[in-house]
This record gives C-alpha cells, structure tokens and sequence, in this order.
C-alpha cells in the first residue's frame, strides 16, 4: 500500500559546509540578504525572521572544492520568496553586486540561480499561484526552463528599496545529485512518503508532500554512479525534513526501520542519509 507524508510537511533550514565563514557571512548578508541570528567558534546561522535558522554555515578545517557535478550531493537549495517583487528586489540587488545570474521562468515558478562563495548552489524563486499550475496526461506538473523575463520582474520591484530576504521567506525545496535514481526514489517516495510531482526525461524526478510542485529534486547529472562526496569537501553538510507533530515523525521512523535504514538522534532531530549518502535530519515542527 503507497504511504504518504502528511500534507504539512515542509523543508526547513540547510547546512553548508564552507571554507571561510566570514567570506560566507558576508556573502549571505549582504548579496542574499539574510540577518546573523547567532554566531559562536566556526558556525552562523541565517535568519529571515529574526526568530529561525535559514542557512547554517560551519567551516570545517582544510576544507577542498570540488568541481561542480561529479559527486552526489547538493545541486542548489532554493529560497522561496512570499511575493514577486521580492524576487524583482533580490534580482536588483545581486546586479547591484554583480552577482553572475542564470535564470528560468518553470511554469510554476520564476527562479534565479547563482554561486556562493563555495560554488554551492543557490535558487531564490517566487511561486506562481497553485491555481495557475498545470497537469499533464500522467497527473505530473507541467515545468519547463522557459526564458525569464527579467525586465519584467525587475519591474515589479520599482521604487521600493532593498532591505533584505522579508520575514516570511523560507527553504522551498533542496534539489541534490544522486547516484541512481531508482534507490533514490524507493528511498525519498516509498519509505519518507514523498509523491512524485514530475519526471524531467530519465534523469531527474520531483518529489512533494501535501501537493507542493517539489519539495526534492532528484537528479543524475553527476553521472549514474557518481561517487559520494568527500567529508572535507565544502558543500552540503544537511538539510531538515519538518513533520508537523510526534506521530508523524514516529512513521517515518518506522518506515526507515522496516526498510534497513539506520536513524540516529542527535540534539533535537533523527538523522539519517540517503542511498547516495546525502544527509537528512528529520525533526519536529
């Protein structure tokens, strides 16, 4: 019987692995436009609200940069912003900076996507309304990377000013490199309960919770058996799985336990790791 993850189920904050924290500070203050909501030793956290993490940022010792797409591991992890002339600001401002943009109008949403300073990938994106999202024959959501219209959504910003990410902005969705998609789908779809959203040819697939266009994308453009990636490597350190209450975390769990999956408590979440050893932490809201 298909299983299914409760409807409210969310993505919460992401940690990077960097290679020099003040670099990376700056860099998420002022090009992405987060606050420091704590900052102690080798690790800050990122704040929209002033209240929650966004982005946890820890330099970790002798620290490599791989090139991009040879290993398993991050792909980008997408800011959502609550309206779009939010996404018309944050375009201003990373021209301002000078920031290299690339860009995408997906049907659903309208994204922007740039580096940190470690080459972790970034999306900052506006949804479209639900109501507007289409289905094709199989049920799937209708995406594509259609040009975006950048005069258009700067326009939508024009005579406000930039004052950083609102409080209401938060993680979207993670988008990671795997090693093989079909362990990756039995893992993210059969055992956490995600529903698949979308196909993207054979290579990649879009999983959600409660409806959302994606809240993972899964992709092989690594390669098929890309290898995981290395401890001191700058990149994805993990990221969180909200559940809405105790009873729902408890399923999960148990569903990782029937299928072998090793879970392991640390401070206030259960963390596990993908087929392509990607880390997750699941937790409570």
């Amino acid at each position: 019987m298909p299983v299914s993850l409760h409807p409210r189920t969310e993505i919460g904050h992401v940690r990077l692995k960097v290679s020099d924290l003040e670099q990376s500070v700056d860099f998420y203050r002022n090009v992405i436009g987060l606050d420091v909501l704590r900052q102690e030793g080798k690790t800050a956290e990122l704040t929209a609200d002033g209240k929650k993490p966004l982005v946890v940022l820890r330099q970790i010792p002798d620290a490599i940069r791989l090139p991009q797409g040879t290993t398993a591991g991050l792909y980008h992890f997408a800011i959502l912003v609550p309206e779009r002339k939010y996404l018309g600001l944050a375009l201003q401002n990373l021209i301002r900076h000078r920031i290299r943009i690339g860009a995408s109008d997906h049907l659903v949403s309208e994204a922007l996507y740039i580096d940190d300073p470690d080459g972790n990938g970034i999306e900052i994106y506006r949804d479209r309304p639900r109501e507007e999202w289409k289905r094709d024959g199989r049920g799937e959501y209708v995406m594509a990377v259609d040009p975006l219209d950048f005069e258009d959504v700067l326009a939508e910003a024009e005579g406000l000013a930039w004052t950083g990410m609102p409080a209401e902005t938060k993680i979207g969705h993670v988008h990671l490199h795997v090693s093989h998609l079909e362990p990756a789908r039995k893992f993210y779809v059969d055992l956490l309960g995600f529903g698949i959203t979308a196909h993207y040819g054979i290579r990649a697939l879009f999983v959600s919770a409660g409806g959302y266009h994606h809240h993972l994308g899964l992709n092989t453009w690594a390669g098929v058996g890309a290898p995981r990636r290395a401890e001191n490597a700058v990149g994805l350190l993990d990221y969180t799985i909200v559940l809405p209450d105790a009873g729902e975390l408890e399923n999960v769990l148990q569903r990782l336990h029937a299928g072998g999956i090793a879970a392991e408590r640390q401070e206030q979440a259960w963390v596990v790791r993908d087929p392509s050893g990607n880390a997750i932490r699941l937790a409570v809201l």
